[in-house]
């Protein structure tokens, strides 16, 4: 009886690893290549305009990309330190494209991008719409996804990670009418 109490409890935590961390699962499967100098880390998004139409919500319905807004990724170490930080700037069709030069991943699973890598908004080029949302949890900080997205290159490999997206709101939005 103690026995399949002991399975059921090793096989729960099992799934609960594979489900909860999928990203270790790529490099623990080969999806990594071995052999490689290094793995560089990415994280890639979008910045958006919310819509006057939906603003209190998390719709991005009709929202406009904005160029050149700013994001900041921050990781925290497992003793909940910053280890890594660094701003970065969308493009003309508000996408960001975040290369973690210098980041370490820690032999603590706590230290794994996936775990302790979160994205924050920090300015719009665009005045009218500079009020920071929390669509996706862009002012919290936005959790990071790993879709199996791995660019190959010579002597390494890119993991990229997706976050948000994320959504500046406008300062002024029109009262509605209850006509």
């Amino acid at each position: 009886m103690a026995n399949s109490h002991l399975t059921i409890t090793i096989f729960a935590f099992l799934l609960l690893k594979l489900s909860y961390f999928p990203s270790t699962s790529a490099y623990e499967t080969g999806s990594i290549k071995p052999g490689l100098n290094r793995v560089d880390v990415v994280v890639e998004g979008k910045v958006y305009c919310q819509s006057c139409d939906h603003f209190g919500s998390w719709s991005l319905t009709k929202a406009e990309p904005i160029p050149s807004a700013k994001i900041s990724v921050i990781c925290k170490n497992y003793l909940k330190q910053v280890s890594f930080y660094k701003a970065y700037q969308t493009d003309k069709n508000g996408y960001f494209y975040a290369q973690l030069d210098g980041f370490k991943i820690g032999s603590n699973i706590l230290d794994h991008p996936l775990q302790s890598c979160k994205v924050k908004l920090v300015s719009s080029s665009i005045a009218h719409c500079s009020l920071l949302s929390n669509v996706n949890y862009g002012i919290d900080g936005a959790p990071l996804r790993f879709e199996s997205k791995i660019l190959r290159r010579n002597r390494y490999d890119v993991a990229v990670y997706a976050a948000g997206p994320l959504a500046f709101r406008p300062a002024n939005c029109p009262p509605e009418s209850h006509v």
